[in-house]
């Protein structure tokens, strides 16, 4: 950890397994409003668990995009998994009680809205109703309740002798008189909030696990991009292309390394797919100049062949497009 890393508004990045995340959503906004970062959600959503079109915290970063955000001093890596600490038996409690303080406040807020519901002219009818259901329900009740009595007093041995033995089975849940365990907790239910963010908890400390430099993160071993000459070429283009104020995205599925936005990817379809080559000096065969030309203009996108040059730490862009003569 260095002194600079504890700078209150650069964007903390959570690292697991070489891995960086975003969980907080400010920040998410942030580098995609002000730094032109996008990432890739992958967490779930609670109300829409079985899809995979609608997806939520975390951030997936890539790592060229965490690079770009630590070098330009916009970010600083967190040990995830260090940071957070045991809590001990007083923070524990608190948590509790927390928990049992937000649990209530619901109960009540559920408890006013049916208060308001019934009190409402428009619900007049159907609260009466409702009413209604209810006392035909308690009659019903207690018709059951004086049959069961009656037949009690009239003398019936073996129902006499199988209620003895259920009642003294000493079993909690027949015995009406013990507590059951479900009947500690709150009888309504109640929605229990997972927070996406752990700065709200006493336990983790960030700034004392948070690194500002990419020289920092590796000596402590949770960073190692770029390691090799490829993926320092791949940082290099990534960093030309978001200096001429593009937005990138994985490329992947378009036979690239980037897809090339004019502008957020929400708004505007990419224009063109950049695969990087680690050397200006490695042979590029004409069938993969063809089939690169053909794929993009397939898919309407133009196709940049980027060369970066590890001696000088530049980096050359060449567009093909079919142009379809004859």
């Amino acid at each position: 950890m260095d002194s600079s890393s504890s700078t209150p508004d650069k964007i903390r990045l959570s690292v697991s397994n070489h891995q960086a995340h975003v969980w907080n959503v400010p920040d998410i906004a942030r580098l995609r409003s002000e730094h032109r970062i996008c990432g890739l959600l992958g967490g779930t959503l609670p109300h829409l668990a079985q899809q995979n079109v609608f997806l939520g915290v975390p951030l997936i970063l890539m790592p060229e995009e965490v690079v770009l955000l630590v070098q330009n001093e916009v970010a600083v890596l967190v040990d995830d998994a260090n940071a957070h600490d045991t809590p001990g038996p007083e923070e524990k409690q608190l948590w509790e009680d927390q928990r049992a303080t937000m649990i209530q406040k619901q109960l009540v807020q559920k408890a006013k809205a049916k208060e308001d519901e019934g009190i409402s002219p428009n619900n007049k009818s159907t609260s009466e109703a409702a009413i209604r259901k209810r006392q035909e329900r308690e009659l019903k009740k207690a018709a059951a309740a004086a049959a069961q009595k009656a037949k009690q007093e009239s003398g019936d041995a073996d129902l006499s002798v199988f209620n003895t033995e259920a009642t003294s089975s000493g079993d909690p849940a027949v015995e009406s008189g013990r507590e059951t365990p479900s009947s500690k907790g709150p009888s309504q239910p109640y929605a229990i909030t997972i927070p996406t963010s752990s700065n709200s908890v006493s336990w983790y400390h960030s700034d004392a696990h948070a690194f500002s430099t990419l020289d920092a993160a590796r000596e402590s071993g949770i960073w190692l991009y770029p390691s090799n000459e490829e993926e320092r070429a791949r940082c290099g283009v990534f960093r030309a292309l978001w200096e001429k104020d593009y937005y990138l995205g994985n490329g992947i599925k378009f036979g690239g390394e980037y897809l090339v936005y004019p502008g957020d990817p929400l708004r505007y379809h990419s224009h063109f797919v950049a695969t990087v080559h680690i050397s200006p000096e490695n042979p590029l065969r004409p069938m993969e100049i063809v089939a690169h030309g053909r794929l993009g203009t397939a898919t309407k996108k133009a196709h940049l062949i980027c060369t970066w040059d590890d001696k000088t730490s530049s980096v050359d862009i060449l567009s093909i497009e079919w142009s379809g003569f004859g």
